[in-house]
């Protein structure tokens, strides 16, 4: 994500289908953002194909400018999931965690 939470990631936006002018509604999950088109949806693909995050919703997941995220197309249920750092932080310590008790699993 670039300085103005721009995500170019085309070839992700391209598995979704969406090209500049999707609509789209974002919302905030669990410290995760979650995308998916909606005709009535008041974000959009750019015109140059870049789906943009503006400020507010950089917010509600704690997404500093410049920040890289991951992120997960799942094209069957049309949505889009936004990993940010935070999270992935999380998942990954939690994971670890079974390690440092033995689970090998």
């Amino acid at each position: 994500m670039d300085s103005r939470g721009r995500i170019a990631d085309h070839l992700t936006l391209r598995a979704m289908g969406w090209v500049p002018g999707t609509r789209l509604n974002i919302r905030e999950t669990g410290g995760l953002l979650i995308i998916h088109s909606d005709t009535h949806g008041v974000f959009s693909i750019s015109r140059q194909g870049h789906l943009r995050l503006p400020a507010p919703v950089r917010r509600w997941c704690a997404l500093a400018a410049g920040d890289r995220v991951l992120l997960a197309a799942d094209p069957v249920h049309c949505q889009l999931v936004v990993h940010p750092p935070a999270e992935l932080d999380a998942m990954i310590a939690h994971r670890h965690a079974g390690l440092q008790d033995g689970d090998r699993g």
